[in-house]
């Protein structure tokens, strides 16, 4: 079923969405002031010859969400050349059937649409760089606390003492970690926004955290 610009339309506010994510907001508003978007960050986007609608799809909480959705707000706000209109995800499961991650409903979905309301692009999750960065980080993190062992081990397996421990070393990773994401984030939107200045080339490219049986194309 194809997004048309009245269903689109229906989408909420920046504004109005980060009032009604109430357990994201406070994140929302960390991640707000550690946002810095350079001229190369914005110089694609301000040079696309349109505007875009971006369908956006989120929940409360999810750390993508409050680390993504504020960064593309921010593009949006610079460039004047985006137009974003948020769902929340589990009252809108006709939208949400359309951008699967393989069997997942993995969070946010940005969904890039030009003036005729073609599909152009989508981004889901987080950048994949992130996510095998995270994944090594918590390899070693395990190395030296065998305790949480072995790799892959279910948090929910380990006594409650271990799983505290563990889910500290791992927040802590993640917010040492939170520059690189950022930075990985506004490189990807900076590909995207590349990507839309070339015009139509075919297939959708589909980005972020894709799982391996995920659509990675579609046709528009």
């Amino acid at each position: 079923m194809a997004v048309t610009r009245e269903r689109i339309n229906q989408g909420m506010s920046y504004e109005l969405a980060r009032e009604m994510m109430a357990r994201n907001k406070p994140n929302i508003e960390r991640i707000e002031g550690l946002i810095s978007l350079t001229d190369a960050d914005l110089a694609p986007w301000r040079n696309l010859a349109e505007p875009y609608e971006v369908l956006v799809l989120v929940i409360d909480p999810c750390p993508d969400v409050y680390t993504n959705v504020p960064i593309l707000q921010r593009i949006a706000t610079e460039s004047g050349k985006l137009n974003l209109h948020i769902f929340m995800r589990d009252d809108n499961k006709d939208l949400m059937a359309q951008f699967m991650n393989g069997p997942f409903e993995s969070m946010p979905v940005f969904a890039f649409f030009d003036k005729a309301m073609s599909l152009r692009s989508v981004f889901i999750e987080r950048p994949k760089n992130v996510t095998d960065m995270r994944a090594q980080k918590t390899r070693e993190i395990i190395e030296a606390n065998p305790d949480f062992g072995p790799v892959g081990r279910s948090p929910t397996d380990m006594p409650e003492e271990v799983r505290v421990r563990y889910q500290a070393a791992i927040n802590a990773m993640r917010t040492a970690s939170t520059d690189f994401y950022l930075g990985e984030s506004h490189r990807e939107f900076r590909e995207i926004a590349e990507e839309l200045g070339r015009g139509p080339v075919g297939d959708v490219k589909w980005r972020g955290n894709l799982m391996g049986d995920a659509v990675v194309t579609a046709t528009p």
